[in-house]
């Protein structure tokens, strides 16, 4: 069995990865699908685009309780299956958390309050050396067109450590991952409280979520105790934290990108181990309202290269599954492009929109191993 350290993937990811998947044969595999098949990769557009008057198919993401979850002796592979499989969409959602519905709000409320300080105050929260991996980040990013991305801003910090480390070398060489975090202290101090206590829950469930994979794969292919997923993400000191606040958008404004289908977040797979999710606030004058449009949210591009919406609760954590888990897992579970399309029309003008996320992914020097069987850009 090979090994790559989990660097090699990021930087190759950052180069060639981003406008890839993996993708597994169509034909409907026994529960777990045969070990040891290979795997081939498509290519797929960054400009994916879709009418906005051609409606698109709406499906549930597969969902598991709280209590079915942490439930070790649960056989729940058919879900796991169903979900994060070859035909699932790469997502599932966990219902009935404890005390999500509070946390999730408590943070995802504090997203407008942080992009309406000072601009002298946001300045001391940025991070260039990290690449605005850590603190904030404003107009950074682009579009897909190429032009700087000014309606969202991002708050990036690791809800579990501070400081991942102290090794100067380290922190050079990994400085989006080995960063330390940078908490509004004196502006903005809840944010710290609100933004750990998220975190933390949504990656404790997402550690249960992670034993039922392991249990789930270990079925058709050999794997070590320490290689499974659980592990991997247990002893891994970068995991990160982002929250999003998208700027109300004036109509004419708003306008002008909305008819693109990945007009809020552009067409990506993560590259990852885990990404957990909440559902997206809207807020209007400071005033919570439903999504002004039925159209908007996330869209995933399916195995069959159709384009569908996956929709979840506002009470629920989904998880999608990244290319690095893909990989290690011989396609038994399975990453998706997918992006996320604003709100449009009259309704949609003056709204807010604030959501999480935890991108959950190996150690910087994580060893990662793969089989020999998998032929993926073997040149590298």
């Amino acid at each position: 069995m090979p090994s790559l350290q989990y660097k090699s993937l990021l930087h190759y990811n950052s180069l060639l990865f981003r406008n890839q998947f993996l993708n597994v044969s169509a034909a409907s595999p026994p529960s777990p699908p045969p070990p040891n098949r290979n795997l081939s990769c498509r290519i797929t557009s960054q400009s994916m685009s879709c009418s906005s008057e051609t409606p698109l198919p709406t499906l549930r993401t597969v969902t598991i309780t709280y209590y079915e979850l942490k439930d070790k002796d649960a056989d729940l592979s058919l879900k796991i299956e169903e979900g994060f499989g070859p035909n699932g969409l790469g997502i599932l959602s966990i219902t009935d958390v404890p005390e999500f519905p509070s946390l999730r709000r408590n943070l995802l409320c504090l997203s407008s309050r942080l992009a309406a300080l000072p601009e002298d105050v946001k300045k001391e929260l940025e991070d260039p050396q990290s690449r605005y991996n850590f603190g904030w980040s404003h107009g950074k990013e682009q579009l897909e067109s190429g032009k700087p991305d000014l309606l969202k801003s991002s708050f990036y910090a690791n809800p579990l450590i501070d400081v991942p480390t102290n090794g100067a070398y380290l922190i050079q060489r990994y400085p989006s991952y080995c960063g330390a975090n940078i908490w509004p202290q004196a502006a903005l101090p809840e944010l710290e409280v609100a933004f750990k206590a998220l975190g933390k829950l949504i990656f404790d469930v997402g550690l249960m979520v992670a034993y039922h994979c392991d249990q789930y794969v270990s079925r058709g292919m050999k794997m070590q105790k320490d290689e499974g997923l659980e592990q991997i993400l247990l002893r891994s000191r970068c995991h990160k934290g982002r929250l999003l606040y998208y700027f109300p958008a004036q109509l004419s404004n708003h306008e002008e990108n909305s008819d693109s289908m990945s007009s809020w977040c552009g067409w990506h797979t993560d590259h990852g181990s885990l990404t957990g999710l909440t559902c997206a606030m809207f807020k209007r004058n400071d005033v919570e309202i439903s999504c002004p449009d039925s159209a908007a949210g996330l869209y995933i591009r399916t195995r069959s290269g159709e384009i569908v919406k996956a929709t979840f609760g506002e009470n629920e954590i989904a998880y999608q599954i990244g290319e690095t888990t893909e990989i290690l897992s011989q396609g038994y579970l399975c990453a998706t492009p997918h992006c996320v399309r604003a709100p449009k029309g009259k309704e949609a003008s003056g709204v807010g929109r604030s959501t999480f996320a935890l991108f959950m992914q190996p150690d910087w020097d994580e060893k990662l191993k793969f089989s020999e069987d998998v032929y993926i850009h073997k040149e590298l």
